[in-house]
């Protein structure tokens, strides 16, 4: 145990750690929560997880993954301990969220020569929207579009160019290093959605959940989220509000 760091009740280790190891999902398919391979994942996400983990004075195994959704699925088959997933209603009967920790924007993507100028334009009749299947966007704007029409897959800008679509929905920093590979293709301004990423443990879990809590709330507070952001050069997205 760190020193300066409280020592953690049996309970809460246990409920975080049912194992005796902290197994934590991490989305390498979202390059603003982490970065490098599978084998050595840098970026906020481990970060966070190693952090958790030195204070439950357990070992901590970083599992990869490459969508946001397989984390989820992969949580409620029983082999993740700690997920790093949006906010979203869906997940939250599985899923015992934090306040958020990092905030970040979903936006979309569109042919240069497309008739869609502005986030508004993009739910109409007609439009169809590549997306990663089960992500926060995927489930967002499932809720909420009343024309547009979804298409689902592992990659969604792939899907957008691939087949020809009007749009592509996502997260802003991999969404612009998309558009300045691809000439042909534009980021709309302004953001369709707010996107609050925050850690989460099973439900039932309530130990673990409560102190879950208390660690996101300290990490922003303490300066440890901003910091590890600028390590991992990631200056567009921001550190959510203290809860």
């Amino acid at each position: 145990m760190s020193q300066g760091t409280p020592q953690v009740a049996p309970d809460v280790v246990k409920s975080l750690a049912p194992t005796g190891t902290l197994r934590a999902a991490i989305n390498l398919g979202n390059s603003v929560l982490s970065q490098g391979t599978p084998e050595a994942p840098t970026g906020i996400t481990p970060d966070l997880a190693r952090e958790l983990a030195k204070r439950l004075g357990v070992p901590v195994k970083l599992i990869p993954f490459d969508a946001a959704g397989k984390t989820f699925e992969a949580m409620k088959a029983g082999g993740i301990d700690i997920v790093f997933l949006a906010i979203e209603p869906v997940r939250a009967a599985d899923i015992a969220f934090s306040a958020p920790y990092v905030i970040i924007e979903g936006v979309y993507m569109v042919p240069k020569n497309s008739e869609l100028k502005a986030v508004a334009d993009v739910d109409r009749a007609g439009v169809r929207i590549g997306v990663n299947k089960g992500s926060a966007y995927d489930l967002y704007l499932t809720r909420t579009l009343k024309h547009a029409t979804l298409v689902r897959g592992d990659d969604g800008p792939s899907l957008f160019v691939n087949e020809k679509l009007e749009a592509a929905a996502g997260v802003k920093q991999p969404m612009v290093a998309f558009a300045r590979s691809h000439p042909d293709v534009q980021v709309l301004d302004g953001r369709f959605m707010e996107i609050q990423q925050a850690m989460g443990t099973p439900q039932g879990r309530d130990p673990g959940a409560k102190y879950l809590k208390e660690f996101v709330e300290e990490m922003k507070k303490s300066g440890f989220v901003a910091d590890a952001l600028k390590r991992s050069n990631q200056p567009d997205a921001a550190v959510a509000p203290l809860a």
